[in-house]
């Protein structure tokens, strides 16, 4: 990812009553210590004795909009704005389930197949974008440097995705190993204090059976814990928002699968519905619905985020 910033069109404002120099900096998501120089420089002549405000006074704000790109998010959505810093301090390895040799689960669409690992990785690029927009740094360890994020209904499948670069091997305990080592040899470099792995896949059940999101943990990961229960209940608001005659039945448990048990983050694995059941595909092939998916799981995230700093 590349980060540049560019300028944008200057914003105006007055001081309030009884507002001081910094405290109006402040207000304005400005630094009094770093972008003092720069105020006083576009408000020159417009300021009392010793540089205070005069109340009468629109002063110019300064401002800088940061954009950021990543190249897996497609051509058309590779750049885009910095939101906010909510998720500053944070680090993030998504993994998108499957991939490479492996399309995992196939369900059936009219007279198409939904490949598991396509709607997984477009899902998990979209959290990606999110949490980048609003500070996090991201690791996407499945990479798909052809697809980027799609809008489309049937997301054609490929085999093209890597594990960073790397061939993603046929037989099923490599593949999970070697995505496992990768989340591991990040962490290990990474210094951010808030680390955390979220695994993304798509269950394949009886036709008849439809599911919400739900969620598993590493049995000994108390923050693991944690963290699953907040993505669960951020899930059951929105539903009860949303679709409040509906309700939602995802569920919490613990699992002793091999990339919850080995890897060194905090980790929380995520199955996004059924594939085979018709209901559940509209939560996939929909764009929107793939959004609103990412959408729940950053606000789950920056809870989780949110808690840890209290």
């Amino acid at each position: 990812m590349l980060v540049f910033a560019q300028s944008k069109e200057l914003q105006k404002s007055r001081p309030k009553k009884g507002e001081g120099l910094n405290a109006f900096m402040l207000r304005h998501k400005l630094s009094p210590q770093n972008d003092l120089d720069e105020f006083l420089i576009l408000n020159k002549g417009h300021f009392g004795k010793n540089n205070s405000l005069l109340m009468h006074v629109n002063y110019l704000i300064p401002s800088k909009e940061v954009t950021l790109t990543n190249a897996l998010y497609g051509k058309e959505r590779a750049s885009f704005p910095l939101e906010s810093s909510d998720m500053k301090g944070t680090v993030f390895y998504l993994v998108a389930g499957h991939g490479g040799p492996d399309p995992g689960a196939i369900g059936k669409y009219g007279n198409h197949e939904l490949h598991e690992d396509e709607y997984a990785y477009d899902t998990t690029l979209r959290l990606a974008k999110k949490l980048e927009e609003n500070g996090a740094k991201v690791h996407l360890i499945i990479q798909d440097e052809d697809d980027g994020i799609r809008d489309e209904k049937i997301l054609k499948y490929d085999n093209h995705e890597t594990c960073q670069g790397q061939t993603i091997p046929l037989k099923q305990i490599d593949r999970l190993a070697q995505r496992t080592k990768k989340v591991n040899q990040l962490f290990n470099k990474d210094t951010e204090k808030y680390r955390r792995c979220i695994i993304l896949h798509v269950d394949s059940r009886s036709k008849r059976n439809q599911i919400d999101v739900f969620f598993y943990h590493y049995k000994k990961s108390k923050n693991g814990k944690v963290l699953a229960n907040t993505l669960r209940d951020t899930f059951d608001e929105k539903y009860n928002k949303h679709q409040p005659s509906r309700g939602f039945e995802g569920t919490v448990s613990q699992r002793n699968l091999y990339i919850l048990r080995n890897t060194t983050p905090v980790s929380v694995f995520v199955e996004l519905g059924n594939i085979q059941n018709y209901r559940d595909q509209q939560r996939f092939v929909i764009a929107d619905n793939r959004q609103a998916l990412a959408n729940w799981l950053y606000e789950g995230l920056k809870k989780d985020f949110d808690r840890y700093n209290k």
